[in-house]
């Protein structure tokens, strides 16, 4: 069967050549005799790969060597409450800005932990299009931290700048964007992802967060929630997501093989604009965020008229293009263009649009 083109959201698609490699490797890594699966998380042959794999990951984001990087699990959802209980216990305040459905449910899990204050709101009229401008939001000087999302998945909204929040740090979901360009990862105080957008499968959630920020948990907080229990055991203090960890380091490694962050920002680029180029040169489609807040990784777009959607998806999925349904808050389509899909899915899903149109406005 003919591999598709699959534009869903998370669990995302994965680089063919590291399902490749995987494939090749289930039965046997490397002459040992055993899947990676099947492996001891502190026998030598996983330890390897996991040293390898936060080598690899250190030097594609350039992370400075004040920076603790862990594999772990409960995906981001379970950084929204490890976050307050790590460091709101400071001051016992924090900022965040809202512009979308996963800030949301970040600031519903944080107000359980302490005194959260929505410094940025950008909601109107039930939906999120846009961001705050880089002068347009002021920092609680007693605030233990500040946090975004980045990259607001489900409706598309991405910032084109990183908050300068002077002394306060920056806590940042990237779940949905990290490995897709350089970043400055010293601008950050934490930065956190679940793995199955860029990373690799679900299952698996990426933690990079300063020293300084290791330590002083809220009081009764569970051994396995603080990130000193972690860091402390170079994120084996209890059996990780060993196959998860595996693959992501199989992801790095393709990722440096495409240039690096730098090489893989020059496709995606190309890609986001090569599709809203197609849907504003058209009046059959629209996208709804405000071009200067648009998302290189998901891309929003409603059809004219609404009762084609159906036929849209049906003749998509025949055509080989997946998973392109909005999701329910949203509506219309929504195409996930991460570092995985290749220009050419991009280039079909153009072509067919095109022709949908052709036969359909």
């Amino acid at each position: 069967m003919a591999r598709v083109f699959n534009f869903s959201a998370g669990p995302a698609a994965l680089p063919e050549d590291v399902l490749k490699q995987a494939q090749a490797e289930m039965l046997d890594w490397q002459g040992s005799g055993m899947s990676v699966m099947e492996m001891s998380h502190r026998g030598k042959e996983f330890m390897s790969i996991a040293a390898e794999a936060e080598a690899d990951v250190r030097e594609l984001m350039a992370i400075p060597d004040n920076y603790k990087v862990l594999f772990l699990q409960g995906g981001a959802s379970s950084q929204f409450a490890m976050i307050p209980m790590n460091l709101i216990g400071k001051t016992g305040k924090a900022d965040y800005f809202r512009t979308g459905s996963w800030s949301k449910k970040a600031i519903a899990e944080a107000k359980r932990f302490g005194d959260v204050a929505v410094t940025a709101d950008r909601e109107i009229d039930g939906k999120f299009t846009t961001v705050p401008a880089a002068d347009g939001f002021e920092v609680s000087a007693d605030a233990a931290y500040l946090h975004y999302t980045p990259n607001e998945t489900i409706e598309g909204v991405e910032f084109p700048y990183v908050p300068e929040t002077g002394d306060v740090p920056l806590v940042a979901d990237m779940s949905s964007t990290i490995l897709s360009r350089p970043v400055d990862v010293s601008k950050f105080g934490l930065i956190y992802a679940g793995a199955q957008k860029n990373i690799g499968p679900a299952g698996l959630t990426i933690v990079i967060v300063r020293d300084d920020l290791v330590g002083d948990p809220l009081p009764g907080t569970p051994a396995m929630f603080t990130y000193r229990t972690h860091a402390d055991a170079e994120s084996m203090y209890n059996t990780p997501p060993t196959y998860g960890w595996y693959l992501a380091g199989l992801v790095f490694k393709w990722l440096k093989a495409q240039g690096g962050l730098a090489g893989m920002a020059a496709i995606n680029q190309r890609k986001a604009e090569s599709l809203y180029r197609a849907i504003d040169e058209s009046a059959f489609y629209n996208n709804p965020v405000d071009p200067a807040c648009r998302s290189w990784m998901n891309v929003p777009f409603t059809l004219a008229n609404a009762e084609l959607d159906a036929e849209f998806l049906k003749l998509a999925g025949e055509a080989g293009l997946k998973t392109l349904k909005g999701h329910r808050s949203v509506g219309g389509m929504r195409a996930s263009i991460y570092n995985a899909m290749p220009e050419a899915g991009v280039a079909t899903l153009i072509d067919f649009m095109r022709e949908f149109e052709r036969t359909k406005a």
